[in-house]
């Protein structure tokens, strides 16, 4: 079989490379749009407008809906956008945690010790794969399935509270949120710790 020429090798790279790299992709746009929504997040509960914050929040489900579908559909994966988008979550859920824990006059908040445990969890994380990247060289880290988890609930959290104040809910319902929120954050937050230090083993065993 007869070998492409070096120029024609040097080119496919390079439009492998700057295909994984664009930035300006249609479902990125969708994700900076989900981004620049957390100020307006941010100023509808402040306002104690939480009509409109359950529509902003909802409009940005379904952007991440959006983007990660679209990525697939079009083939427009990249990246950055690989990058962009757990940012864009990460943004959303922690400014809505935060925002939801102030009291501002409403009815309902997360506790703080919820809203603290979950940033110092994101943080936690963040810290890890820095370590990873830094000791190891690792720079993809696949989120578990308890991740995924803490994800959902930490959604279903924020809907619950926003519900909660434009409308009435059983007592019990909210600390069950709370408390498996708070379950989940641990437990995946240990899961992360154990699943790192197991990577590093093995690398270490490779090296």
């Amino acid at each position: 079989m007869k070998e492409a020429p070096p120029d024609t090798r040097r080119k496919k790279i390079r439009k492998t490379v700057e295909d994984s790299l664009r930035p300006v992709t249609v479902p990125n746009f969708i994700t900076l749009l989900r981004m620049a929504m957390v100020p307006f997040f941010v100023l509808a509960v402040n306002s104690r407008d939480f009509k409109l914050a359950a529509l902003i929040f909802v409009l940005a489900g379904l952007t991440d809906a959006m983007d990660g579908a679209l990525a697939r559909f079009l083939h427009m994966k990249s990246l950055v956008g690989a990058y962009l988008d757990p940012m864009a979550d990460k943004l959303l859920l922690s400014a809505a945690y935060i925002a939801l824990t102030i009291p501002q006059g409403q009815e309902v908040v997360i506790p703080l010790w919820l809203t603290i445990m979950a940033l110092f969890r994101d943080i936690l994380i963040v810290v890890v794969a820095l370590l990873l990247y830094l000791a190891a060289g690792i720079r993809r880290f696949r989120p578990s399935v308890w991740g995924k988890l803490t994800t959902f609930m930490h959604v279903a959290t924020v809907t619950i509270v926003l519900v909660a104040n434009l409308a009435p809910v059983p007592d019990w319902l909210l600390p069950i949120f709370f408390y498996v929120s708070f379950g989940l954050v641990l437990v995946s937050g240990f899961n992360y710790i154990y699943r790192a230090s197991k990577m590093l083993e093995e690398t270490g065993r490779e090296g």
